[in-house]
């Protein structure tokens, strides 16, 4: 049961934290709740890896290990920035962008490797990586907000298909 959970859990936990990310950028998620939502999301991305670690040795598997201890230091300096007082978003936002980045270079490296659906790592590669550069530039456009909640949806729809995609192969 471990292991189904872990092949197909993360279809449903990346489109979660994207939403939950877009909320929280919003404020529609109080702080107590992200605080609870980042450490609940500190263990699960422990957990994940240290269970997946011997499957994790080589290919497109490989990459993504890498991106989980990438994001496991991603989340932990996303975490810091909202326990921080005031909050720190110049970090929260080192984090957002970073697990916004982090996975499209892998999603390109998948596509570039697998047989089965290459297009969908690619499309939401590239998705990914447009929709980080929509959240970055939000602070210097007018309408900011619509501009960086785009951003979200676009890495979110991305990165979900991607997700998807892997969960569906496997």
């Amino acid at each position: 049961m471990l292991r189904r959970l872990r092949e197909t859990g993360p279809g449903l936990l990346v489109p979660l934290a994207w939403t939950f990310a877009a909320a929280a950028h919003v404020e529609l998620a109080g702080l107590e709740a992200v605080r609870i939502g980042m450490v609940v999301m500190d263990v699960l991305l422990v957990a994940f890896t240290l269970l997946s670690w011997r499957d994790m040795q080589e290919g497109v598997l490989l990459a993504w290990k890498v991106v989980l201890l990438v994001g496991i230091v991603l989340n932990a300096v996303g975490t810091a920035a909202v326990f921080a007082d005031p909050v720190n978003t110049t970090l929260a936002k080192v984090a957002v962008a970073g697990w916004m980045l982090v996975p499209a270079g892998a999603y390109l490296y998948t596509g570039e490797n697998v047989d089965r659906a290459p297009r969908v790592y690619q499309v939401g590669a590239a998705l990914s990586a447009v929709g980080a550069g929509a959240y970055l530039l939000s602070p210097v456009l007018s309408a900011s907000e619509p501009v960086a909640l785009l951003g979200f949806a676009l890495v979110g729809v991305g990165q979900t298909a991607g997700i998807l995609a892997a969960v569906w192969s496997y």
